[in-house]
């Protein structure tokens, strides 16, 4: 098992989450990974890393699968300009490669703020640390576990 598959487990297993992360194969879109799990694009939660032009730190955003971030409301969520976050930045504070990045489990927890989309469902998915595993997860747990805020950033 990778670290950050490790990682992620061992936060779901510490916040009490009865589900556990499965491998269904690399998923290198929302529509793919939702045809993976046989679920709706909105249920798959994406992990959408931006760069704080202030403070330099990752900025996560967890997003239903068939939205997009936009870019002023999610700037005026952060506080300060969003920038594209880097794959070093991304590595160096989550400890996750893009493709694979987890809405838990990083090695120093960023901002984050979860689309109230996400909500409207019994269980969403999201990335495990890898390309190729997600988890099951009820959005109000998520909310709890990832630390986020719910709040309005799509387009």
């Amino acid at each position: 098992m990778s670290k950050s598959l490790e990682r992620v487990t061992r936060a779901l297993i510490d916040a009490g989450c009865p589900s556990q992360p499965v491998e269904v194969g690399q998923a290198t879109t929302a529509r793919m990974a939702a045809d993976l799990v046989g679920c709706e694009i909105d249920q798959i939660a994406k992990s959408i890393i931006f760069r704080g032009e202030m403070s330099g730190e990752a900025i996560l955003f967890i997003t239903a699968g068939g939205n997009q971030v936009a870019a002023e409301r999610a700037a005026t969520l952060a506080g300060e300009p969003l920038g594209k976050a880097d794959a070093a930045l991304i590595r160096a504070q989550t400890g996750f490669a893009i493709g694979g990045v987890a809405p838990v489990g990083h090695l120093t927890p960023p901002r984050a703020f979860l689309d109230p989309r996400l909500m409207e469902f019994e269980t969403v998915w999201a990335a495990a640390g890898t390309p190729r595993h997600v988890f099951p997860i009820a959005p109000a747990l998520l909310l709890q576990v990832s630390g986020a805020q719910e709040a309005g950033f799509t387009a």
